[in-house]
């Protein structure tokens, strides 16, 4: 808690004179019509870049579904980190691999409805192209014919609709030509509101929650036991073991009131990377899930439940309404409920793909029943 200033003892009826010879000489001064004038302040903080990895300086990990470009999607093979950077020392190079390619680029973001927006970046090459979709209006790109070897700034400005919650921004070249290169992207304008943080879906519903983490290990077992009694269960996988087998957690969560969330890409403990890191982890692990099941996640689910009020924003500008922990835990074995005495209603309880997860499973559902709760669907509750 911070303290107050203590204040000095030293003259105070000093400090009065000195306070009424400024303001009698702020009236004359104005009354002569010579009133200073007020000036910005200059210490005002510029305001956030909402892009992910707009400098394209986050290194790529050798992590499946990282990508090869951190937080944009590129057509295969036509869009790669360079060392032909304005500033820093990375830049996005885009190379149309056929003339029926203009090796185009996207990230999607959350945004604000009716809200102004101004996107730019520095392109160098001949036809570079850069805009956005998905805003609920027309927007035209801002373009170049050449930049004359150089780099030139393009900027296009545009206003979200009434419905608008995320757009996707593009960059591209153009058929047939040559590569080009992007960096220092900027999105400027209103962040969405930060994530909200919480352990549990707050109700008087006699329900329970049931989430499983992770997913390296994928037991047959814990799949025909969520099928069999039908259960809602919420999964947070990672891109790596999602993509060794997408299937599974198919089956998983195919029951009604079931869904994938967001988990991160690397699963590390997000307070320790910077805000950039932090967003292309959850919008990265986000265009995974929506790439595979065709579904775009709202709920994220920290890792090692690390999370403070750049995770709220970062989550937030990747489309996530949610930051969830939980209130109790039964993986491989445990029984913990974090508030202590049995199951309550809203509780969310984690657990992992182990290879016990289906004894791990049944140990919730008995632990709920004993308190008279029955599994919900999450996103019943969070939405």
């Amino acid at each position: 808690m911070l303290s107050s200033p203590r204040r000095s003892a030293g003259r105070p009826a000093g400090r009065s004179l000195r306070r009424l010879a400024a303001a009698s000489a702020a009236v004359l001064l104005a009354a002569l019509g010579t009133a200073p004038a007020a000036h910005a302040d200059a210490t005002a903080p510029a305001p956030p870049n909402l892009a992910t990895n707009p400098g394209f300086e986050i290194p790529t990990l050798p992590l499946a579904d990282w990508g090869s470009v951190p937080g944009w999607r590129c057509a295969p093979g036509e869009g790669a980190v360079t060392a032909a950077a304005r500033t820093g020392s990375a830049a996005l190079t885009v190379t149309p691999a056929s003339a029926d390619s203009n090796a185009q680029c996207v990230q999607t973001l959350a945004v604000r409805p009716n809200t102004t927006y101004t996107y730019r970046a520095w392109v160098r090459g001949s036809y570079a192209f850069l805009g956005a979709t998905g805003t609920g209006h027309d927007v035209p790109p801002a373009w170049t014919a050449s930049t004359g070897g150089g780099w030139q700034q393009l900027s296009t400005t545009f206003t979200t609709g009434a419905n608008a919650s995320s757009v996707q921004l593009y960059v591209h070249g153009w058929y047939g030509q040559g590569p080009v290169s992007v960096d220092d992207v900027s999105v400027t304008g209103d962040s969405p509101a930060p994530a909200a943080a919480t352990w549990n879906a707050w109700t008087t519903d006699k329900v329970v929650f049931l989430t499983v983490d992770d997913g390296w290990f994928r037991t047959p077992a814990a799949a025909q036991l969520v099928a069999d009694r039908k259960l809602p269960v919420t999964a947070f996988p990672l891109p790596m073991p999602e993509g060794f087998e997408p299937d599974y957690f198919a089956r998983f969560t195919a029951n009604p009131g079931s869904s994938i969330q967001d988990h991160s890409v690397s699963h590390r403990d997000l307070t320790t990377l910077s805000p950039a890191e932090q967003q292309a982890e959850i919008c990265d692990a986000r265009d995974a899930v929506t790439a595979r099941y065709g579904t775009v996640p709202t709920i994220f689910r920290p890792p090692y439940f690390a999370w403070n009020a750049d995770v709220q924003q970062a989550a937030a500008n990747c489309g996530m309404k949610y930051v969830l922990t939980a209130t109790a835990d039964f993986t491989s074995g445990a029984s913990n409920v974090y508030h202590g005495g049995p199951l309550q209603p809203g509780d969310v309880i984690i657990m992992h793909f182990t290879d016990t997860l289906a004894d791990d499973l049944q140990r919730a559902l008995d632990a709920a029943a004993a308190a008279g709760l029955t599994p919900a669907a999450l996103t019943d509750y969070l939405h």
